[in-house]
């Protein structure tokens, strides 16, 4: 399994790291060039910038349960997801999401391999 901090060292995929609160706290020159945010304009972002918005209620709801529970149920599995670029086009692509905790708080890493249609 990937570590949060070992995805701050992938090159070749992109990378996003989130904060407890779901705020975009990293992203790799990768996830810059696949999907055209510049950092300043993702950085401090909730994670639903980059998640279509049809699916922005079913992000809320595992969210919460993992938030409840701590446990997982879409972590550490590749997931096929869609995912939003900055200019509004959706790119479906392989998610691996694992979360860690820190000094008692939670973060969140996904690699986000782009898939061709």
């Amino acid at each position: 399994m990937t570590t949060v901090k070992e995805m701050r060292h992938e090159a070749n995929l992109p990378v996003l790291i989130t904060d407890q609160q779901g705020l975009i706290t990293y992203v790799n020159d990768a996830f810059l060039v696949v999907f055209g945010w510049t950092e300043k304009e993702v950085i401090g972002q909730t994670l639903e910038v980059v998640i279509p918005s049809s699916f922005h209620d079913s992000h809320h709801l595992g969210f919460s349960r993992f938030a409840m529970t701590e446990r997982p149920t879409f972590l550490n599995h590749p997931q096929k997801l869609k995912a939003v670029r900055r200019d509004g086009s959706e790119i479906v692509a392989e998610h691996l999401i694992t979360a860690e905790k820190h000094h008692g708080e939670w973060i969140f890493g996904a690699t986000l391999r782009p898939l061709s249609e």
